[in-house]
Parts: C-alpha cells; structure tokens; sequence
C-alpha cells in the first residue's frame, strides 16, 4: 500500500476525518483499525503510531464535538437578554454543531450504550447530562415565567426538543437555498409556538 501522503498533524487530521465517516456508518464496534488505515491510505499498523487505538480516535472525535456543543450554549447563555432568545439561541446553536461536526454527532447518537459502559467515555456522560441540564433550566424558567404552557411536564418539552433537533442528522440535507440556519430558524419557530402559553401565543400572532 502506498503509504504517501500528509505527517505529523497533517496525517492525524486525515485519518480523524476518514475514521469518523466510517464509524458514522458502521459503528464504533463494526468499524476495524485496517479499514480506517485503507480509508487513509496507509498499513493499519501505521495508524498506532499516531493514535494508540481505535478508541484514541473516537475520543478525538467526541472531545472536539462536545467541547464545541459547550461553548456555543455557554456563548448563547452569555449573551442573550431573556428566556426567549435564549432558547433560540440554544436551538441555533444545536443546529449549527450538528452542521459542524455531522458524524460525531451520529456516533453520539448511535453509541449512547458503548459510552455508558465504557469508562474511558465518562467525560461523555458529563457532557451529555450539562447539555440536558441546560435545556430543562432554560424550559422551567420558560414555564415559570409565563412563556411556555404548563400543562405538559417540562421533560417531555426536552425530549421533544431533544430528537426533533438531533435526529434532524439522519435526515436533513441542507442545500444552497435551505441550509442549516433556515432550519435552525424554523425549528425554533414551531418549537416557540407549540411550546408557548396562550398568552404568548396571542402576542406573536397579533406581530405583523
């Protein structure tokens, strides 16, 4: 195999982006060291001398996916002026890692198990609940305050937002005239009308 190509950082970067196409589709367990060396274009035993295994990869992968996710909801909790725009901003910003990393964003969904039982992804599990409890306390403030309906329990609200946002991976195909914010836009629209009280409600249809 010819083993010609980018180095040192270079050469990681690469088989990061061609391992995370492979695991997105196969799975982290269906997924094999050689088949990511042959994406790469390199022996399989080349790939140790940059990353020590399969798993090394994947956390590569999760850490800068994660990390990513965290900072924009703590930019938009930074940011925005009221619950409102605080939950568009967070829809937004869901949407927008989603577009920025896509095959993370599937492995996450499709291990959820493997993280759970692996300890090395307790990092993972972390993440994952401070995204949730990011969600719940801006949904209850929401509730509290008047926004949002208080007729349906606040998790439900979540997990409706929950994969209405990140299922959208599985589907969504963004194109030159629709693309990932105009999703974002829409998304946060029909969420904010659903979800609204009927005082809210009234108020954004009586908007011109």
């Amino acid at each position: 195999m010819n083993e010609a190509g980018p180095a040192g950082s270079g050469r990681r970067e690469v088989i990061v982006a061609r391992a995370a196409e492979l695991l997105a589709r196969k799975g982290i367990a269906g997924t094999t060291v050689r088949e990511i060396g042959e994406a790469v274009g390199i022996l399989s035993g080349s790939i140790y001398h940059h990353f020590e295994s399969k798993d090394a990869i994947v956390d590569v992968l999760m850490s800068a996916y994660l990390q990513e996710l965290q900072a924009q909801y703590r930019a938009v909790l930074d940011e925005a002026t009221d619950v409102s725009a605080t939950f568009e901003g967070l829809v937004h910003a869901s949407l927008r890692t989603i577009e920025l990393h896509p095959h993370a964003t599937l492995i996450y969904q499709h291990e959820a198990q493997y993280f759970r039982e692996t300890p090395r992804y307790r990092y993972v599990r972390v993440a994952g609940e401070r995204v949730r409890e990011t969600w719940m306390g801006v949904l209850e403030t929401a509730v509290a305050d008047g926004v949002f309906r208080a007729d349906l329990p606040t998790r439900h609200l979540y997990l409706l937002l929950r994969d209405g946002l990140w299922l959208s991976v599985r589907w969504f195909r963004p194109t030159a005239g629709y693309g990932y914010p105009q999703l974002a836009t829409d998304c946060a629209r029909l969420y904010h009308q659903a979800f609204a009280s009927q005082s809210t409600l009234r108020r954004m249809l009586a908007r011109p």
